[in-house]
């Protein structure tokens, strides 16, 4: 196995060919997260963004994207933002991980949503995750058909919910892939104060992660679009979201909406217009991502299994890693797996969000 090392911007048009059949021939990397396009996005706002190539008798049949930190230490490319991670590459391809890390130059990568397929990284996974999925199915009616056959039980509400918007604020319509990019100023502006509520960390604080969905929202390619969705009231944008997709999977990534018509749960109207619309459009997938929601609960059809972990090979460094980020990940994972835990962390955090956003200066 020969391995090289490139930056993401110097891929050639060929190695993103290989990398594009390598997503074909196999369902589970049909991830748009794992596409050279989302690659390259981030390596124009990460230094230390590098692809390992795999070639077998000089043809390349494996990729795997990183990001390189101080003293070889390593993580899976966008971690904290990715929903899924792998490395891609074509059916029967194996490799020894030791040798890989060397040829990275990492002492540990470290993973939060590794596609379970991964078996030369197994040994290195310490904890195994739900990551919900809606399996998609074209219509041919209209939208309240599809409700109506596909969550009975969330339509009749749904629908009236959305009756009462329209006669409230305006006749309610909806937009799966719409190419304003005031429309996604109005995203991040929900979001930020979503984060501020909620006591989260502020994504969109970040001008690193609001360039990349910049740039993300102007790709536009087969294997890779920076999908905008939004719902409106008349000519009132009520709620929003933005994902990448693949030929074939849409990933729910950034969803928020006007807290100030919250009564009318336009969060999961939006989350059910989005998953018709992206069958009408060809999805067959949409990826929730890992995490427990209410709403994931209501919306999914199944489960795919994600691994966090840490890859390592003997060395000082990749010790001192995991003896520091291990226990605040058993941690965070002990919490959000026991309601009695979780549910008082989430009241702590939204009075801190509140006490944060009393203290914020007007604009």
């Amino acid at each position: 196995m020969e391995i090289t090392i490139h930056r993401p911007g110097e891929l050639t048009s060929e190695l993103r060919g290989a990398w594009h059949r390598a997503m074909d021939e196999s369902p589970e990397y049909a991830n748009p997260f794992l596409a050279p396009e989302f690659a390259i996005g981030v390596g124009r706002h990460r230094s230390g963004v590098r692809v390992a190539v795999l070639r077998e008798g000089g043809e390349p049949v494996g990729f795997l994207p990183y990001e390189r930190g101080p003293l070889g230490t390593g993580r899976a490319i966008g971690l904290g933002l990715s929903d899924c991670q792998a490395l891609v590459h074509r059916p029967g391809v194996t490799w020894d991980t030791g040798e890989l890390l060397r040829a990275c130059g990492l002492s540990v990568f470290e993973f939060d949503h590794l596609v379970q397929e991964q078996r030369p990284f197994a040994p290195y996974v310490t904890g195994t995750f739900a990551s919900p999925v809606i399996d998609v199915k074209p219509g041919d009616g209209t939208y309240a058909e599809w409700l109506r056959a596909t969550y009975p039980g969330l339509a009749k509400t749904t629908l009236k919910k959305e009756r009462r918007l329209g006669r409230d604020i305006g006749e309610v319509r909806f937009v799966f892939d719409e190419r304003d990019p005031k429309a996604l100023r109005t995203l991040m502006r929900w979001k930020s104060a979503q984060y501020r509520r909620t006591g989260r960390m502020d994504r969109f604080s970040r001008p690193w992660i609001v360039d990349l969905t910049d740039h993300l929202f102007h790709v536009r390619a087969e294997h890779f679009t920076g999908v905008l969705s939004v719902l409106y009231a008349g000519d009132r944008p009520v709620a929003a979201h933005f994902g990448p997709r693949s030929s074939t999977v849409l990933a729910a990534w950034f969803t928020a909406y006007d807290p100030e018509l919250h009564y009318y749960s336009p969060g999961l109207m939006m989350h059910l217009r989005t998953a018709e619309g992206a069958a009408r459009g060809g999805v067959t997938l949409v990826d929730l991502g890992r995490g427990d929601k209410e709403y994931k609960d209501w919306l999914k059809t199944r489960e795919l299994r994600v691994g966090e972990g840490f890859a390592a090979r003997p060395h000082p460094v990749a010790l001192a890693q995991r003896m520091w980020r291990r226990p605040v990940r058993g941690l965070r994972n002990t919490v959000l797996a026991h309601p009695r835990l979780r549910e008082p962390a989430d009241r702590l955090l939204r009075t801190v969000g509140e006490l944060r956003t009393q203290g914020r200066p007007r604009r």
